[in-house]
């Protein structure tokens, strides 16, 4: 099935805990990047990559931060949000690439009637991962302002949120460190 909601892989941070840029870890014989928008393609008509810039050795629409200055997911949202025109988007970071094509699709039919709809296991909340709406603009305006970069601070003071409960913890590993990119490929 594919969705007329556009996606948006997040690759813009600093990677400092792993030491090297997370995009271009192998990951299925290619990069982790290449991994993400291929798969993610066959879902979204429309992928896009957030990065602060072109470090891409494939073709691919990219969503430039508009703060170069500092790596913050909060920006990001800010610059896609500047960036699209449909109301809502998906929103995925790179790190993941074991969520599954049935978990993107509860995510998305879920979140019809909520500005926020993310995901959620026994370990933790998944900010940045589930569909956002076009309407946080104005808030995230504010937030960036004021220098607030935590999208948890942003679900925390959004009203419409819904956290959908999966029961599948590996799905939602993401790698941080060379200790899980080690354990994600054993």
């Amino acid at each position: 099935m594919i969705t007329d909601t556009p996606c948006v892989i997040l690759s813009g941070g600093k990677s400092s805990r792993m030491g090297k840029d997370k995009s271009f870890l192998t990951f299925s014989n290619k990069t982790l990047i290449k991994y993400q928008y291929d798969r993610l393609s066959k879902i979204f008509s429309n992928v896009y990559i957030s990065s602060k810039t072109n470090k891409f050795d494939f073709d691919c629409d990219i969503i430039y931060d508009k703060d170069q200055s500092v790596s913050s997911p909060m920006v990001a949202l800010g610059s896609i949000f500047d960036f699209i025109t449909t109301q809502k988007v998906f929103i995925i970071t790179v790190d993941t690439p074991l969520i599954t094509h049935k978990t993107l699709n509860t995510l998305l039919e879920k979140s019809i009637d909520y500005d926020i709809t993310i995901a959620t296991n026994s370990n933790k909340v998944h900010n940045l991962c589930g569909v956002f709406s076009k309407k946080l603009n104005v808030k995230i305006d504010e937030y960036l302002e004021q220098d607030m970069h935590k999208i948890n601070y942003l679900i925390k003071n959004t009203k419409s949120v819904r956290k959908v409960l999966f029961d599948d913890t590996k799905e939602f590993i993401n790698i941080n460190t060379k200790n899980d990119y080690a354990r994600l490929k054993s």
